[in-house]
């Protein structure tokens, strides 16, 4: 608001010169008021959206989206069928649906709960993260990408692990990403996904 206010101020004291230059109390009194008013102080802005690198988006990946169901994400997912890994139960649990022919489910998942998409993850250093991120990557390469954008924290399991996390992402959904490095200070896998579920260590187990 206060913005505003020294906006509306600096308007009325050069309409003020441009009708009548010799109109001096006017100007003087405009410009006083615009000194008395303290520096302006803009909130934070929300952090920028980690951009997209190939088919990883802070929003889905490739054709699929967060919120979409599995029927949904299967009927528009436009590469190998996606296939259960693992018993998907009635839909409603937690399950992921991985493309057919990796050599492993976890090469790239994609996690339902609630039978709706909301995480996905990678252990293939073939498939960048958003922002450029890959498995395989030092501490040090990955905050020359992202700079301050990931906060560090202690791995659950692994000892003299890391996870680096994004905030909460200031684009279309509040998605965050992780990385999940190794005791030898490199990545072993990274996913992103929407709370809470961006926050299971163990996956649906």
């Amino acid at each position: 608001m206060r913005a505003v206010h020294v906006a509306a101020l600096l308007t009325l004291a050069l309409a003020a010169c441009n009708v009548e230059r010799t109109a001096e109390t006017g100007a003087d009194a405009a410009s006083s008021a615009i000194q008395a008013i303290e520096p302006v102080t803009e909130p934070a802005a929300a952090a920028d959206a980690i951009p997209a690198s190939g088919d990883a988006r802070m929003d889905g990946y490739g054709s699929i989206e967060f919120g979409m169901t599995a029927a949904e994400a299967r009927a528009d997912w436009n590469g190998n069928a996606l296939e259960p890994a693992g018993d998907p139960g009635d839909g409603s649990a937690c399950h992921h649906l991985s493309p057919a022919g990796q050599a492993t489910p976890a090469q790239l998942a994609f996690m339902f709960e609630g039978d709706l998409f909301v995480r996905y993850s990678a252990e293939s250093a073939e498939i960048t993260a958003p922002g450029g991120g890959r498995v395989g990557m030092d501490e040090a390469t990955l905050q020359g990408l992202y700079g301050k954008r990931l906060e560090s924290a202690p791995h659950k399991y692994v000892e003299g692990g890391k996870v680096l996390m994004s905030a909460e992402d200031g684009g279309k959904l509040p998605s965050r990403l992780f990385f999940e490095l190794g005791a030898d200070g490199r990545v072993t896998s990274w996913r992103v996904g929407l709370a809470p579920q961006i926050g299971y260590v163990e996956g649906c187990s």
